[in-house]
């Protein structure tokens, strides 16, 4: 259908939409052209390329975690059911343009190859409900917006879906342009503002499926050494023998002896290495604990300080092994610094402790003299009164005493414990003494649980006053 100038405005946002609509219909209908297939399955195979040439298969996703690179490695040729081996690499070994840019490849193909299609479909649909409102309306203000609205889901439609047809978008999105573009210069009003937007350009890659079994093992035999860790290497030769010694590799034992040999070699050369480091580090920790509990920060420092020759002996060949035992050592060296500076506090005021203990020892001695008794205040089992009456006078005048008593600063609490106690034991004999006046068994029970308070905080107080008197002992 042709317009005419002298076609009236709404018949002029028909033709316009029709024609939109035609095309949005035409373009729902076409197949992409072809391109490279995903691998069948529902399991992506992902590649990271090297700045070296090669490349690593990983299944699935990969991670980057801190500095390195984390992935599963599939092995066999069973990709559905694979052995998968952890790999780790440097993130700076990784040629991350080419990497993402086949990433991209295998999510954009795996994607278009799935429910592309069919998401398409759905956007076709809605941009013609909303074209087809346009076609239905004589007026100009509400066919721009619905315009406008349409041509905002359109232009975001591509960067939400990996840029799929994003081309047949952007052509549908320049019919739009182009027909509002002719209803903002045919009437009165401002004229319509138009954005441009770059549709997402996706530049594919063959997305490739599985190495043979043979690339595999050379693969691994290739990364091992440049692994960081020990593990690593020796986790990735033992797969490449596996590999090897699996019936449906395809590989022949005679195919494969030389290299095998050559592996378990390694392997076992690995292992005896770190067997070495092991019996070092176990050795120098050994030496370095004696020190730091003898509280000799010397000691534990000529420790650390032989670590480098220690080393050099062995080859240099665990370097996460040495920085594993100096990080040990460290902390026990500061551990051990701050174990000294205990002692040797601990050491200055052991002659005050002493004194202090001396003076209070007296006081100490009555009331486990009287613990007897007390027990059986808090048992209601007694004492007779005339043990009742001695301890009343024994007592006496305790409380005066010890409070005559200036103890050091850091046994004020314990103190305080003493005094506390001495009061308890006062109350449950003067209680009892009235429980027995009155034949009260209420009171009889107030004096147990003075009794019971008495124990308890003289045992709390002896208990502290021991730990005063002994030396400190050295604590990771």
């Amino acid at each position: 259908m042709r317009e005419s100038p002298d076609m009236p405005a709404g018949r002029r946002y028909f033709v316009t939409s029709v024609t939109v609509l035609c095309v949005v219909a035409t373009l729902a209908g076409t197949t992409i052209a072809a391109q490279p297939r995903a691998p069948q399955g529902d399991v992506l195979l992902y590649r990271l390329f090297l700045k070296d040439g090669s490349f690593i298969v990983s299944y699935g996703e990969y991670a980057k975690v801190g500095q390195e690179v984390v992935l599963s490695m599939p092995l066999g040729s069973d990709v559905a059911t694979p052995t998968l081996q952890l790999i780790t690499i440097p993130t700076d070994s990784v040629d991350w343009a080419r990497t993402d840019r086949y990433s991209q490849s295998v999510r954009y193909q795996h994607y278009a190859s799935t429910r592309a299609e069919d998401d398409f479909a759905v956007l076709s649909a809605e941009v013609a409900a909303i074209l087809n409102e346009i076609s239905l309306t004589t007026d100009r203000g509400r066919a721009v917006q619905v315009a406008d609205e349409a041509r905002r889901r359109l232009a975001a439609w591509p960067g939400e879906h990996l840029g799929y047809r994003s081309a047949d978008v952007a052509d549908i999105i320049g019919l739009i342009d182009e027909a509002m573009s002719r209803l903002g210069n045919s009437g009165a009003g401002a004229p319509i503002q138009l954005s441009l937007v770059a549709a997402p350009s996706v530049q594919l890659e063959p997305v490739l499926g599985q190495p043979t079994p043979r690339d595999q093992v050379r693969r691994l035999v290739t990364l091992a050494p440049t692994a960081l860790r020990s593990a690593d290497r020796v986790a990735m030769l033992r797969a490449a023998v596996a590999l090897m010694d699996d019936p449906r590799s395809g590989i022949s034992s005679d195919e494969s002896s030389e290299l095998r040999r050559s592996l378990e070699t390694q392997i076992r050369d690995e292992l005896s290495t770190d067997a070495a480091y092991a019996r070092a580090s176990t050795r120098l920790l050994n030496v370095a604990q004696q020190s730091a509990q003898a509280g000799r920060v010397s000691g534990v420092q000529r420790v650390l300080d032989s670590v480098p020759e220690e080393d050099a002996r062995l080859g240099r060949k665990r370097p996460e092994a040495v920085a594993a035992l100096r990080a040990a050592l460290d902390a026990k060296l500061e551990a051990t610094r701050e174990f000294r500076l205990r002692h040797d506090q601990w050491t200055q005021r052991r002659g005050i402790y002493r004194s202090y203990v001396e003076s209070v020892s007296a006081q100490v001695s009555q009331l486990v003299k009287a613990q007897a008794s007390l027990e059986a205040i808090r048992a209601l089992d007694g004492p007779s009164p005339r043990r009742l009456a001695g301890l009343q006078r024994v007592l006496s005048g305790g409380v005066d005493r010890l409070q005559g008593i200036v103890p050091p600063d850091q046994l004020r609490a314990t103190h305080d414990l003493l005094i506390a106690a001495w009061r308890f034991a006062v109350g449950a004999v003067d209680t009892r003494q009235k429980a027995i006046v009155a034949g009260d068994l209420p009171t009889a029970w107030q004096a147990s649980s003075a009794a019971a308070g008495a124990i308890l905080l003289l045992t709390r107080a002896q208990g502290e006053l021991r730990e005063a008197l002994k030396p400190p002992v050295f604590q990771e």
